[in-house]
């Protein structure tokens, strides 16, 4: 799904390769479109926070690693 906005007076969705003015969509499909954009969002948010959750995992794995090291 992508909105373009060419026209910011007349968006189109671009959905599944058709094309739809927002405009003339009725006020259900406008707010299932806001609903989808709400949930890209959180996806892309909560991913980012894999990514540094994973990143921090590898980071104290590495300092045990090193402590641990030291006791050889």
């Amino acid at each position: 799904m992508s909105e373009n906005t060419n026209d910011s007076a007349n968006p189109i969705l671009t959905f599944e390769g058709k094309k739809y003015f927002i405009n003339e969509l009725s006020n259900e499909i406008k707010e299932s479109i806001k609903q989808l954009q709400i949930a890209e969002t959180q996806l892309k948010m909560y991913q980012d926070t894999l990514k540094l959750l994973s990143i921090s995992r590898n980071s104290l794995a590495n300092q045990l690693r090193e402590k641990l090291k030291n006791l050889d």
